[in-house]
């Protein structure tokens, strides 16, 4: 059964007919075409699917769609404003922290949450933010390191 779902996706409020079913996942990609937000595991073990959710992140293979009906929800087609990248983008492109780019959007959704509680943390408190998040490619120094910088951590000296 289909039912008009009110969504609020990367700022702009949508009305789209959705089957029940649905989850979160499908109807960003699918329906949306928003397919930054990537189907990994479909079990929420390995992060992929991550966005942000009323600012937290949440495992979007996981969620039905009217679960999530009337609250804001972040993509990482949304981070950047007015064709600027966010800092956390520019941070993973300048220290290497991307390579095939699969797990790059939900790692950098699931690192803004975190900055925006913790803005000055640790390396090993950025490792525990992020453990949820799975990278085959890079080993997480790379991206250890995008996060720090973006937090202003480096250019403190720290």
């Amino acid at each position: 059964m289909k039912r008009i779902l009110k969504l609020n996706v990367n700022g702009e409020d949508l009305e789209i007919l959705v089957e029940g079913h649905k989850t979160l996942l499908e109807v960003l990609r699918e329906d949306l075409g928003l397919t930054g937000t990537k189907r990994g595991c479909d079990l929420g073990t390995c992060g992929a699917c991550t966005v942000l959710v009323d600012g937290r992140p949440w495992l979007s293979c996981l969620t039905l769609a009217v679960a999530v009906e009337k609250k804001k929800i972040t993509t990482i087609e949304g981070l950047a404003q007015n064709g600027k990248l966010h800092p956390l983008q520019n941070a993973f492109i300048e220290k290497g922290a991307i390579q095939c780019g699969f797990c790059t959007p939900g790692m950098i959704l699931t690192a803004k949450a975190f900055l925006e509680e913790n803005p000055h943390p640790s390396e090993e408190e950025v490792k525990r933010a992020i453990s949820g998040n799975l990278c085959r490619c890079t080993g997480y120094v790379k991206i250890v390191e995008a996060i720090l910088s973006a937090s202003g951590r480096e250019s403190r000296g720290e």
